[in-house]
This record gives C-alpha cells, sequence and structure tokens, in this order.
C-alpha cells in the first residue's frame, strides 16, 4: 500500500488560518491564544512527541490578519523553522521567574488593540496548557485587552477534515486493518493478556505505525467487563473473547477501532452478539450522509443493540477521529449536530452479553456526499476465530 506523502504543502495552513481568521472576524477577536498540541499543529504543522513532557509551555498566536506567531521555547525553534511559520520568538525554557509570559504578552499586544478581544478555547475535549499563576499574570499583563472564549472555531475547522487529512487516517486504518489480520498467526490459548498487547503493538509498528500511542485489550468467557483496564498476566483461554482496540499514528493522524476473536468456536450467546454490533454499526452507516445528525446514528445504533431504551453505560456510541483519538462531536443523544461531508467518524456500539459480560465493536467512517464511506475494512457479522 503506497503511503501518502508526509505532511502538508504550504496552502493547506494558509487555507486554515485564513477560514479561522474569517471566523475570528464574525465574533469579533482580535486574535486567538492557542497552547495545546493538536491547536498549535493543526495551523503549523509541528509535530513532534516532545509534547509528552509537561515541563515546558508553548504558544501560537494567530492574529487577525496574516501569519501565526510562534512564542515557544528554543528547544523546538529549529522544528517550528521547518514549517510556514516565520515569525518564531523564543526563551530559553523553563525559566521559573518568567516562562514565557512577558514574551507572548509582547506578541498579543502587537497585533491585539487596546480593549481587544482575544479568543482562547474553553469548550469541551479543550484545556489551557500553562500553569494557572501565569495565566493570570498573562491576563492582567494584556489589560485592558482581554481573554474570551474563542466561539468554538478551531474545533469547528477541525470537524471537516480535508483530502490530505482523510487521506493520512485512512492509511493509519489500512496499518491496523493488517496488524489485526495478522493476529491469529501471532496469538495463542495460554498466552498472558499483557503478551497479547505487546504482540499485538509490535504487529502495529510492523506494518507500518509510527507509534501505538493508545492500545486496550481484554479478554474473558462469553465477553469482557470493561475496555479501559490495564492488561494483567491472566493468561487468555480457550472459549474466551478476545478484544483488541488500537489508536495507533501514522503522520500525526489516529486511526481508532477494534477486533473481537473468539478463542475456539464461539458460544451462540456470543456469536449472536457480534452479529447484533456489527448490524449496528452498519445501519448507523446506511444513515451517516449529509443531513443526517449525530443523534441520529446514536439511536440507529442504540435501536438495534438496546431495544428496551436501557440506560447505556458507555454514554456515547463513538465520536469524532483526526489528530486525536477522540474527537467531537460525541455519538449521543443529545448532540444535534449535522453531519457534513468531510467529517471522520467511529461507530462503536456494546451490547451486553450475559451476566454483565459485553462486546464492543468499532469501525472508521468518512461522511461523503452519496454516504459513509469505510476507512478501516468493515468486519462481517462472524467473529473473528483464534
Amino acid at each position: 500500500m503506497t503511503a501518502p506523502s508526509r505532511g502538508f504543502p504550504v496552502s493547506e495552513f494558509e487555507a486554515r488560518t485564513k477560514a479561522a481568521q474569517a471566523l475570528m472576524a464574525e465574533h469579533e477577536l482580535s486574535a486567538l491564544l492557542l497552547t495545546t498540541e493538536p491547536e498549535i499543529r493543526y495551523y503549523t504543522g509541528f509535530l513532534t512527541r516532545f509534547w509528552e513532557s509537561p515541563t515546558r509551555p508553548w504558544f501560537l498566536v494567530l492574529p487577525a490578519n496574516g501569519a501565526p506567531i510562534a512564542v515557544i521555547p528554543s528547544i523546538g525553534a529549529h522544528l517550528m523553522r521547518q514549517s510556514w511559520v516565520t515569525d518564531v520568538r523564543t526563551w530559553a525554557a523553563p525559566d521559573y521567574t518568567d516562562d514565557g509570559i512577558s514574551l507572548l504578552t509582547d506578541a498579543l499586544a502587537e497585533c491585539v488593540p487596546v480593549g481587544g478581544r482575544i479568543g482562547i478555547a474553553d469548550h469541551i475535549e479543550s484545556h489551557v496548557r500553562l500553569p494557572l499563576a501565569d495565566l493570570r499574570r498573562l491576563e492582567m499583563a494584556l489589560l485592558p485587552r482581554v481573554l474570551v472564549g474563542d466561539g468554538g472555531i478551531t474545533r469547528r475547522l477541525r470537524l471537516i477534515k480535508s483530502e490530505r487529512e482523510i487521506e493520512k487516517i485512512r492509511h493509519a486504518a489500512g496499518v491496523a486493518n493488517r496488524a489485526f489480520d495478522r493476529v491469529p498467526q501471532t496469538i495463542t490459548s495460554g498466552m498472558p493478556l499483557s503478551e497479547v498487547i505487546r504482540r499485538f503493538q509490535m504487529l502495529c509498528l510492523q506494518e507500518g505505525a509510527d507509534w501505538v500511542p493508545y492500545l486496550a485489550g481484554a479478554a474473558g468467557a462469553s465477553g469482557y467487563a470493561d475496555v479501559i483496564s490495564p492488561a494483567t498476566d491472566e493468561p487468555v483461554s480457550q472459549g474466551d473473547v478476545l478484544m483488541l482496540d488500537t489508536g495507533l499514528v501514522w503522520d500525526g493522524y489516529f486511526c481508532d477501532f477494534d477486533r473481537n476473536f473468539s478463542l475456539g468456536v464461539p458460544t451462540d450467546d456470543v456469536a449472536s452478539a457480534h452479529a447484533r454490533v456489527i448490524d449496528a454499526t452498519r445501519t448507523a452507516a446506511e444513515l451517516a450522509r449529509p443531513g443526517a445528525t449525530i443523534s441520529d446514528l446514536f439511536h440507529a445504533m442504540n435501536g438495534v443493540v438496546n431495544p428496551s431504551g436501557d440506560v447505556m453505560e458507555a454514554g456515547r456510541l463513538g465520536h469524532g477521529l483526526g489528530m486525536q483519538l477522540t474527537e467531537g462531536p460525541s455519538i449521543i443523544p443529545q448532540d444535534h449536530t449535522v453531519l457534513a461531508a468531510g467529517m471522520v467518524l467511529t461507530l462503536e456500539p456494546s451490547v451486553t452479553v450475559r451476566d454483565g459480560r459485553l462486546l464492543v465493536h468499532e469501525e472508521n467512517i468518512v461522511i461523503r456526499d452519496g454516504g459513509a464511506e469505510f476507512l478501516s475494512d468493515p468486519q462481517s457479522p462472524d467473529i473473528r476465530v483464534i
């Protein structure tokens, strides 16, 4: 499988910036202040795993006109200058006295008029990545300029993926597809679940993942109790259902889907439950087209896996996907976001088999004008067998 080109042309970042600036004008914002990895990467392409370190703050100022201004620790200057951003201001971080706040204040004061409004993300799934004391210091130094909510501008733009973004997600999903296909030749009954997880992660890397930041696994007779617990050394056994769920990354973009495996011939209740979650996924995928809503997808899946209408313990039945493992929107009955071409979503129904044991299934799709397109290879109703 031929991989897409890594990175993006400058024109993609210019288009994102101009789209944000048009929305900023609608919200009467003179600048956006961006502090998190996906926000900064969205407008610059600044891709590094150095964000794993919590020590240093990173800032990007998006003015009402023109290119972004990067205010970052000096350790990141060389990489940031490989992007389209030419105004890169640095300090030797960490600085216990002034960790970039004076530089950031100056940058904002240059492009925001007195009394102007600076947008900062304040919606669900967002956070401000700097210490509270520094945030308060920044607010005081900027007066009478004020920090306000960003109106969801970046979240709104990220909701619709470009074709280049979609191709990266598709490629990541292809890596996971190939890794899942190799599981029956790699995993055996009696192997500790922790070893199963390690081997599957190796398969993902062998097939071309850049890294595997998220990998969950669970196993048990007739299903499993949850999908987030860390793997134990308990061996997987004949009669178990094994679930593997990967959020691997290729060029900064995630796929996120799982597959279930029966160790030996599945019982009738497991086979039936697996067929039901596949049916729920396909039902939602057939409905997923421009004009439908996120809540429509929830009700379509819930009507198959939970016809009694009982409360769903998982809370949601899927979510957005892209630069992060989970993005908005959440597939819940209260989300009435209208689907549009270019949205990338996961469909993730679950069903109780018996005695608190469940099966979860997940696929990745992109919304097209003619309907949903699967980015992951859709699973058949028959559970995979090891």
